[in-house]
């Protein structure tokens, strides 16, 4: 009985190891429904992701490229002739290289009903061009409002793009060689499909990769102009509250500076004079007071009394 028991079990195993090894190939590629493809050849083996510290994605190492920075600044300046103001930045844009993005002059209503120009103006110039653009903004400006600038490091970014990128190019290179040796129209059909993806992911990333590279060339800088009349202060019937808190807060802030003042000279110069005053008088007080005691009308008397008794 035990041995028909094994016999049986070694048959089935027999049996299984037959059934797999007439089991078909995995099929590459094989990511539509419907009728089945052929067998194809595997793509060449792609290199592995690094995890360490200075990797990022497909094996690019980010010392090995140039660091990709995207600055841009806002500025809000007030001017005498905002529209002039407006058609020197766009000038300054175009003669460094750069374009104007966009450009909006409207009016808005201040004090007194009174109608003044004002302006939003958006450029982009080179980036090594940043610090001498700003300083011409500013150069004849009455005030700047507000002034701000960033920078974001999209080194990490822009690798792995390239990564991608150069990943779907080699799976594009080897799904165009296989689709020269495929004759079926089913094969064709699919390996055709898979090609076209791959471009598709080529030429988004390729995009993407652009506007990484532009954005950090031109840096983008966003003006906000407003007439000199916006500084104005408040007048009702010839009165105006802004110049009176204005002369009340400089009353106040002169109060102070006058009152830390005489701290200050009190603390370093009067006190330490004054002890040194009071301390000569108390010396000299000491002095005249012995030597009025020694010399004394009163007192040679009284030390010549007992010496006449005597006598």
């Amino acid at each position: 009985m035990k041995r028909t028991v094994f016999i049986l079990l070694v048959t089935a195993l027999i049996l299984s190891a037959c059934g797999v090894a007439a089991a078909p190939t995995q099929r590459a590629f094989d990511f539509s429904e419907g009728a089945p493809a052929a067998p194809m050849e595997p793509l060449p083996e792609q290199p592995a992701f690094d995890s360490g510290e200075n990797a990022v994605g497909g094996g690019f190492q980010p010392s090995a490229v140039e660091r990709l920075v995207i600055q841009n600044a806002d500025l809000s300046i007030v001017v005498i002739n905002p529209e002039a103001k407006m058609d020197e930045i766009a000038k300054m844009a175009e003669s460094m290289g750069g374009f104007v993005v966009s450009k909006n002059v409207f009016q808005t209503t201040i004090g007194n009903n009174l109608r003044v120009p004002e302006g939003n103006i958006t450029v982009r110039v080179p980036a090594e061009n940043l610090e001498q653009v700003l300083e011409q903004i500013k150069a004849d400006a009455v005030e700047v409002l507000n002034e701000n600038r960033s920078g974001q490091d999209v080194t990490r970014e822009y690798v792995d793009l390239q990564s991608r990128l150069k990943t779907h190019e080699q799976a594009a290179e080897q799904l165009s060689e296989i689709l020269e040796q495929k004759t079926e129209s089913e094969e064709v059909i699919e390996v055709f499909n898979q090609l076209v993806y791959h471009r598709e992911q080529i030429e988004i990333l390729k995009g993407q990769i652009n506007y990484f590279e532009e954005a950090a060339a031109l840096s983008a800088v966003s003006v906000r102009v407003s007439a000199e009349e916006t500084l104005q202060p408040l007048e009702i019937a010839g009165w105006r509250p802004a110049g009176v808190a204005r002369d009340a807060l400089q009353t106040l802030i002169n109060f102070f500076e006058g009152f830390v003042t005489f701290l200050i000279w009190l603390v370093i110069l009067i006190l330490p004079a004054g002890l040194v005053i009071l301390g000569l008088l108390w010396v000299l007080w000491r002095a005249f007071r012995f030597a009025w005691r020694r010399f004394s009308p009163r007192r040679i008397v009284k030390d010549k009394e007992p010496g006449e008794r005597q006598e």
